[in-house]
């Protein structure tokens, strides 16, 4: 069992008591076999109602015996996280404010795409990057996340879908609180337990992860086969890199862009690179040549986002402004032009704090489509 694993069990008071949302497969198996002296075949049915059915008691569990329901009342538990407050925007995106087991709470949205949803996950509780114009670095870091906590955000988000009639979440995004590589452990067990096919099932090619970019663990997430990263660039140089992420520019760009350049790709894949535009900062076609510079001949593609400045509430002068639409234009016109596949990503939810770089735990009930659970 991992550490954060275990933190999470002393947390919620089970004791003694394992969590089984915190096994892998494998480990639900030993767990079943080892510790229940259950047959195999038992794990598979655990599995199936844990992540596939939703179950949050044994109670559900029609298949097993009243006797197996009982030892694992004993020995076991299921531990979702709680809902706050829900928030509809008026796009349709939803954000969830989510309380975890030990009190801590972190935000996880749900965004609309046609037939399905897309769900923006938190990997820790807060973050450590302080990178300039996202509101979730002035959080601080207060902890990572277990693999429980972080699959436990789709459980809830595709329960809170069910419950309101709507589609269901197809596509992953380890886009929300925290920088996922800091996390590696839990977000590997995480990636590992989305594919079962009788669980969430959730394939590696429908889950992106969102790093600032940290090297050692890109090999390692490269090596694991499991997902493609989409990279936090935001800046052409190494000098403004440093200006609006000074943590995350500790790795110079030449290092960076080195380790993806090794990154394994499938025939079809490749690397995503984030780069939110800031009015008057990194946005002008001066930066879309140093851009094509420094990305030109990689294989690659490029999501221009908007900056999305804070609630009046929360920042009442926000440190940046947002691109004029024409300056966006201009910039994705001029990347393309040069044959790099540049796509403007739409800020959604941005009236409920729910778009890129806006995820602060607001939890008022004057802030528009709050639903307190």
């Amino acid at each position: 069992m991992t550490d954060a694993a275990a933190t999470n069990i002393e947390a919620i008071g089970l004791g003694s008591k394992v969590d089984l949302l915190n096994l892998t497969r494998s480990e639900l198996e030993a767990f079943v076999v080892e510790d229940l002296r259950q047959p195999r075949f038992r794990a598979d049915q655990l599995w199936h109602w844990l992540w596939l059915r939703g179950a949050r008691s044994f109670a559900e569990m029609t298949n097993l015996s009243k006797d197996l329901k009982a030892r694992l009342d004993v020995r076991a538990g299921i531990v979702w996280p709680a809902v706050d407050v829900a928030r509809t925007s008026s796009d349709g995106t939803i954000k969830l404010l989510l309380r975890l087991a030990d009190g801590e709470r972190i935000e996880t949205v749900l965004i609309p795409m046609g037939e399905h949803y897309t769900q923006c996950l938190s990997t820790q509780v807060g973050c450590a990057m302080a990178c300039s114009f996202c509101s979730t670095g002035e959080l601080g870091f207060t902890r990572n996340m277990s693999m429980a906590e972080i699959l436990g955000q789709i459980l809830v988000g595709r329960e809170h879908l069910a419950k309101a009639g709507l589609p269901t979440v197809r596509n992953l995004v380890f886009m929300g609180m925290g920088e996922p590589l800091l996390n590696l452990g839990e977000l590997l067990r995480s990636l590992e337990t989305l594919g079962s096919a009788e669980g969430i099932s959730i394939a590696s090619r429908r889950a992106t992860v969102s790093s600032v970019g940290i090297p050692q663990a890109l090999k390692v997430l490269g090596d694991s086969g499991l997902a493609v990263p989409a990279i936090s660039l935001h800046a052409p140089t190494q000098e403004l890199r440093e200006k609006l992420m000074p943590k995350a520019a500790r790795v110079p760009l030449d290092e960076l862009l080195g380790c993806l350049d090794r990154y394994p790709l499938k025939p079809r894949e490749r690397v995503t690179y984030e780069y939110i535009m800031l009015g008057g900062v990194n946005d002008s076609l001066a930066h879309a040549r140093q851009l094509v510079k420094l990305l030109g001949q990689r294989r690659c593609k490029v999501n221009l986002i908007g900056y999305n400045p804070p609630p009046p509430s929360v920042s009442p002068a926000p440190p940046y402004r947002a691109p004029e639409p024409g300056v966006v234009l201009a910039f994705e016109d001029y990347l393309r032009s040069k044959r790099i596949t540049t796509f403007i990503r739409r800020s959604m939810g941005q009236d409920i704090a729910a778009a890129c770089g806006q995820l602060k735990l607001l939890a008022g009930p004057e802030e528009p489509g709050a639903d307190r659970a």
